[in-house]
């Protein structure tokens, strides 16, 4: 995967911005608020419509603006043959995508278009809720099971209609053993999908861990959401007056999560704030390795402030395993100095100097 060119109009502060990327490593540098993040946000813009900061588009969108617009030429299969990719998203929330000609939908683009992230929110993942920790579990088997997002539209539709009938308290025998069979058989579908995808996840997690970490055993597992030494189906029976008192169904893989654990107890109790910061750039870097096995194509990294998340000498393990990937990465920080020290004299890097939402190509590694 590689973003040749990246054409920017109405992020935040950039209301014309224009990037020629080099393939591997593209250090963004700026004062706070010169728009370094809001370049990394129009590439995820470009990958999934919306921002990784914010829920609210309005607050992407530059002040004033009623539309926001990314646009790239990219080689998404590595075929040496540019496409041109463009998004646009307005504040009514209409949306369009076009790939070298033609409309694509959500799943379309981001199955084009795989990207990873990694900032100050990330952590949520260790932390957080367990929407955060589902949505990491299903970027990966999206990306890994073509079945996945078949079978995850069609639970959510089961779950979405079961709830339905819990609120309004209308229900109807047929119809509600009808959407139990459907949320049955959809549900186990999707457990066993995100229970295979995380078996393939662990030992890439463990050994990049070691590297980061050293010898610290963080153990990962898997909550489906229910206790699966009983049927889901006979656990919706017993659990039916409970659901229709919440108004909501209270069991299955909408409650799903991972778990970290060390020494037998919740990892992220433990844990240092450094050390977090290592488990989950470990988990992330591991899901990007585990991408490239299953598609043989690489990723698209955004890391924003990557020399304040992680010291001098976690920030040189980091590139070093980066460095053999060959995966495509756009870093941002305030000094181009605590950046360019961790890479080789031959990697294939280039600077990009942001100031007030201007920004300029400064020079490549090696020029």
């Amino acid at each position: 995967m590689t973003l040749k060119r990246i054409k920017i109009t109405n992020i935040r502060n950039l209301s014309q911005a224009d990037l020629t990327p080099v393939s591997r490593v593209n250090i963004l540098y700026g004062a706070n608020g010169s728009g370094k993040t809001s370049v990394l946000e129009a590439i995820h813009f470009l990958a999934t419509t919306r921002s990784f900061r914010t829920s609210q588009f309005r607050h992407l969108l530059s002040q004033g603006a009623q539309q926001a617009l990314v646009f790239a030429r990219i080689d998404p299969f590595s075929e040496q043959r540019l496409s041109a990719l463009g998004v646009e998203r307005d504040d009514q929330g209409n949306v369009k995508a076009r790939y070298d000609g033609r409309t694509l939908d959500s799943a379309e683009l981001a199955s084009l278009l795989p990207v990873q992230v990694i900032h100050s929110g990330t952590f949520e993942l260790l932390d957080g809720s367990p929407t955060v920790r589902r949505q990491f579990l299903d970027w990966g088997c999206f990306h890994s099971e073509s079945a996945f997002i078949t079978r995850w539209r069609s639970f959510k539709r089961a779950l979405k209609q079961r709830n339905s009938l819990l609120k309004y308290g209308k229900i109807d025998p047929i119809q509600m053993q009808v959407w139990n069979r459907e949320f049955v058989e959809q549900g186990q579908a999707l457990t066993d999908l995100r229970d295979r995808y995380l078996q393939a996840l662990i030992p890439e997690f463990e050994q990049i861990l070691s590297v980061l970490l050293g010898d610290v055993p963080i153990r990962l597992g898997f909550s489906a959401g229910w206790d699966r030494k009983r049927a889901l189906a006979d656990m919706l029976d017993e659990n039916f007056a409970r659901d229709l008192q919440h108004g909501f169904t209270q069991l299955g893989p909408q409650r799903a999560d991972l778990r970290f654990r060390l020494e037998q107890k919740n990892a992220a109790d433990i844990l240092s704030r450094g050390q977090k910061k290592l488990v989950v750039s470990a988990l992330k870097l591991a899901q990007g390795s585990l991408y490239r096995r299953y598609s043989n194509r690489p990723c698209i990294y955004l890391f924003d402030d990557l020399p304040s998340e992680l010291d001098d000498k976690h920030c040189r393990l980091f590139c070093d395993f980066i460095s053999q990937s060959l995966d495509q990465c756009f870093i941002t920080c305030v000094d181009p100095d605590t950046m360019t020290q961790f890479w080789a004299s031959d990697i294939d890097l280039s600077l990009f100097h942001l100031d007030s939402g201007r920004l300029s190509h400064k020079v490549a590694l090696g020029d």
